[in-house]
């Protein structure tokens, strides 16, 4: 599966992934106007077995599947601190 990673305008270190290029329609309207404008990053070809930085490959490309979205969030800091 092709997959197509926007950087978000109004969440620093916060992408969204979609299934099909430019399909925002997919994303509810609330989460649009709280994220601000995309910008296109990157593609890739994901499968349930790649090796993402942040994310679950298998999650990723169960939710592109199911929902045509996924987004990633920056690693909470209390978390990631917390494990050091």
């Amino acid at each position: 599966m092709r997959c197509y990673v926007y950087r978000c305008a109004r969440r620093a270190d916060t992408y969204l992934y979609l299934a099909r290029r430019d399909d925002f329609a997919c994303v509810p309207a609330p989460l649009r106007g709280t994220l601000g404008e995309f910008t296109f990053t990157f593609d890739f070809e994901l499968t349930p077995e790649r090796k993402l930085a942040r994310e679950d490959a298998a999650v990723v490309h169960g939710n592109l599947v199911s929902r045509g979205f996924h987004l990633q969030f920056p690693p909470d800091p209390i978390l990631t601190h917390a494990s050091e």
